[in-house]
């Protein structure tokens, strides 16, 4: 009887260290989530702040961390200093043009190499993978080059054109798209219907979230680009909004207005916050959904 007692007993102790160590753990955990959380939106943080503080808070060598006195007028001098609803028109048009372009190169590339037969399709596609082996800056001067030659220099076109063709998009709708059952195909063949009918009526529905994925990341793409506009197409007419904002708010005498700026920086930034808040899901979704057939 009495190592019966001793027995519960001993269980009892292991169980209550366990319950201890997991609540530990778990103490542990959000104490490593929160410092991380932390260190990810301070910045945010700091770039919200300076955009509301004056010219001379923002000089000072102790930095406060909350202003003095709240400059929402900084917002309104952000905007018309730097012209950016003319910047936002000239991102979304370039940013809404070449997604269409994108996603119907995208999805009549990802059909053929999921579905349709030809010789030398698998050497096709494994030399498109390679490619992605290759730093993006190594094209940049070959791409210079080249439309120069067509003379597309300060053009919409040369902002789109490019890049219109994405091969790890491509390879991600591939994957999805070798998810869809062969039989759903047959039977439409035997059916007589035609593989744009397939690909609109079947593959293109079943692979929704993907393709949400990819337009929001092509969307998001265009708007923080910043190196190739600024190096084809830095004239007022064209300039995207990241080179906006570059040399907007420098003054005369050669000082930058840094919580101006700030506040420009801000007002670019919402939208892809509102992106990523709203949207987050559609874009894990259709990522986990590529899965790795193939």
């Amino acid at each position: 009887m009495s190592e019966n007692i001793m027995h519960e007993k001993d269980i009892q102790k292991t169980s209550l260290r366990q319950k201890i160590v997991f609540a530990l753990v778990q103490v542990f955990l959000y104490v490593f989530l929160l410092l991380m959380a932390v260190i990810v939106l301070f910045p945010f943080y700091w770039m919200i702040i300076s955009s509301l503080k004056s010219l001379s808070e923002y000089r000072e060598s102790v930095p406060t961390f909350f202003p003095r006195k709240v400059m929402f007028s900084n917002y309104a001098q952000a905007f018309t200093s730097a012209n950016l609803g003319r910047l936002f028109m000239n991102t979304l048009y370039v940013g809404v043009v070449s997604t269409i372009l994108s996603l119907v190169i995208t999805i009549l590339s990802a059909f053929a190499f999921a579905r349709l037969e030809f010789k030398g399709k698998n050497a096709l596609f494994a030399a498109l993978l390679a490619t992605m082996m290759i730093p993006g800056e190594l094209f940049t001067i070959t791409n210079y080059s080249t439309v120069t030659k067509l003379g597309w220099i300060n053009t919409y076109t040369v902002l789109i054109v490019p890049f219109l063709v994405s091969v790890f998009y491509i390879y991600l709708l591939r994957q999805n798209f070798m998810q869809i059952p062969d039989e759903l195909y047959l039977a439409a063949k035997v059916d007589g219907t035609s593989d744009l009918k397939y690909l609109c009526k079947v593959m293109i529905p079943l692979s929704l979230p993907t393709l949400i994925s990819i337009t929001i990341l092509k969307m998001m793409g265009a708007w923080n680009s910043y190196i190739w506009p600024r190096l084809v197409a830095n004239d007022e007419a064209h300039r995207m909004i990241t080179n906006g904002l570059r040399n907007a708010f420098t003054e005369t005498t050669g000082d930058v207005n840094y919580p101006v700026q700030m506040a420009a920086v801000a007002l670019v930034s919402f939208p892809l916050f509102l992106v990523f808040v709203f949207l987050r899901k559609y874009i894990m979704k259709g990522v986990s959904r590529s899965g790795i057939k193939g």
